[in-house]
């Protein structure tokens, strides 16, 4: 599988963008919740921090099935079991410039996120991007990371209007939908589908402006 991947980096090597890695997030140490929501908030962040670089089409990213195939076989698990040379290392298998190691603290609704990031040609930390707010305002804390980490980086930026629209969408979309959107992803990465299409199936018919549940509930439903 990693010769498969390798091949995936060479072809990405092709495309000249900027390539994005982001592992799942680590849990710092959070109380507030039990075990299940913070284990899909360290698989959401991932997939949500992606999802706002994605918006971005100068920038390129890994697919997160792709990493977390390569990073399950070397026995990795979360961001907080690799230091720079291994990021660095995995960051270059699937031709990403950039690798993204995440860590959260949820202190009873007090979120900190704290985003290291490394060059994978250098392996080295270049910067290191954080984000504090209250849970609920999760959406916008992730949003505003994203920037922070696009400006930290000196990478091309969204253009305004469309970086404006993110940040009010953020603040529209209810923090349950947000919740919900997690454990979904955290039961599809587990392989029980029926409860990660169960609750994607749900975002979209409550919350119809989370476009990213139905994108989602498409690839589950399809296999793709």
């Amino acid at each position: 599988m990693i010769a498969v991947l390798a091949l995936a980096g060479v072809a990405s090597a092709q495309d000249s963008r900027p390539g994005i890695a982001v592992a799942v997030w680590e849990n710092g140490g959070s109380y507030g919740q039990d075990a299940e929501d913070f284990a899909a908030l360290g698989v959401g962040l991932q997939q949500m921090l992606m999802n706002e670089f994605a918006e971005n089409g100068a920038l390129r990213m890994v697919d997160r099935s792709q990493l977390k195939t390569l990073m399950d076989e070397q026995d990795l698990g979360a961001s907080g079991r690799m230091d720079e040379s291994t990021a660095a290392r995995i960051g270059k298998i699937v031709g990403a410039r950039y690798f993204i190691m995440g860590s959260f603290i949820d202190w009873y609704g007090d979120m900190q996120l704290v985003a290291r990031i490394v060059n994978t040609e250098t392996s080295e930390l270049v910067t290191v991007s954080r984000a504090r707010g209250e849970r609920e305002e999760l959406f916008s804390l992730v949003v505003q990371l994203a920037q922070g980490i696009t400006e930290d980086l000196s990478l091309p930026a969204l253009p305004r209007q469309v970086q404006q629209e993110r940040e009010e969408r953020a603040e529209r979309i209810p923090h349950e939908a947000v919740r919900l959107y997690t454990k979904a992803l955290l039961y599809a990465d587990r392989g029980d589908n029926d409860r990660a299409i169960e609750l994607f199936s749900r975002i979209t018919q409550d919350f119809q402006q989370y476009t990213e549940a139905g994108e989602a509930l498409e690839q589950l439903r399809s296999g793709t």
